[in-house]
């Protein structure tokens, strides 16, 4: 077993929260000034998403705050595109800020915003970063090559739901986008994959937790996969591992909101070498296992899949 479960999982749960929702789920971890700040996904009861925030100081017990960390926008352009709501953030720390990412659903369809902040107290949004139609935008936590870099999966029926890279120059504008990565026909990711949990260093290259797709009788599976990017080149994908790292197994991902599904949109790299990795569980809690960095990295270079399908 590659990730152990957290034997109290869930670890946060609709009755967590301290405002009405009707799930928490899909949530970006980092750590704060020695503590793990966690901002979550939760459906309000009409439906639509919006991102609250917790801390712990063990990465296991979280307390929510009393208020939403950021609802849709009341005013300007935000306003426009995040009208039906807002999900699925990730969080990077880069020159002193953490970067958020997050998709805005509106009419228009999905587009990634991003927003800043330094402290979780105040956060500012900054651009909206893609057109429609896109999601799961995650950026490297470092510069690369003197630019920031990002993986992303537009929607195409050209090349449907496959990992895209894309650079920039001030996060504002991005460029030099490049396919890199797709589903593999009958395989375990073979309906679409997307990116997860921002990539993290190390010295084999940036190890990049994602989500694979699968169409069955019953329905789509939702599990997680590994991959590894060149450092210097991250478009370039040295492996990625033929088989799931996580599925759906106990019953708080087994049947939820939506049923069969885990995915993750962050992980914390402990000093000891150990990945906390979160993940949402049937669209409905949030999760955490561990994992040793060094077995995901062998798991990918040892028994690989082509990245392009």
């Amino acid at each position: 077993m590659l990730i152990t479960r957290y034997q109290y999982n869930p670890i946060l749960t609709k009755m967590d929260v301290p405002y009405p929702v009707a799930t928490v789920h899909n949530a970006a971890v980092v750590k704060h000034h020695g503590k793990y700040i966690m901002i979550f996904r939760s459906h309000k009861l009409n439906g639509r998403s919006i991102l609250g925030i917790a801390d712990s100081e063990d990465g296991y017990n979280f307390k929510v705050d009393d208020k939403p960390f950021m609802v849709p926008a009341t005013k300007g352009i935000f306003k426009e595109y995040e009208t039906y709501g807002i999900e699925d953030p990730r969080i990077v720390s880069i020159d002193g800020e953490y970067l958020i990412t997050y998709s805005a659903y509106s009419k228009h369809g999905v587009r990634i915003g991003l927003a800043k902040t330094k402290d979780f107290k105040t956060v500012e949004r900054f651009s909206l970063i893609t057109e429609a139609d896109y999601r799961n935008v995650v950026i490297f936590p470092e510069k690369i090559n003197g630019l920031y870099a990002r993986l992303d999966r537009p929607h195409s029926e050209i090349s449907p739901w496959s990992i895209w890279i894309s650079y920039s120059p001030d996060l504002k504008y991005w460029g030099e986008s490049k396919l890199i990565m797709k589903p593999m026909q009958y395989h375990w990711d073979e309906m679409k994959i997307g990116p997860g949990a921002p990539p993290i260093k190390t010295p084999h290259g940036w190890l990049h937790i994602y989500h694979g797709v699968f169409p069955t009788m019953d329905g789509c599976v939702y599990r997680l996969g590994a991959a590894l990017h060149n450092l210097l080149d991250p478009s370039v994908i040295i492996a990625v591992g033929d088989e799931w790292i996580l599925q759906p197994e106990e019953d708080y991902e087994i049947s939820g909101y939506v049923h069969n599904v885990v995915f993750c949109c962050g992980a914390v790299l402990e000093d000891d070498g150990n990945l906390k990795i979160y993940w949402g569980g049937a669209d409905t809690v949030m999760c955490v296992g561990t994992a040793n960095i060094d077995v995901l990295v062998d798991h990918c270079l040892n028994n690989s899949r082509p990245a392009m399908g």
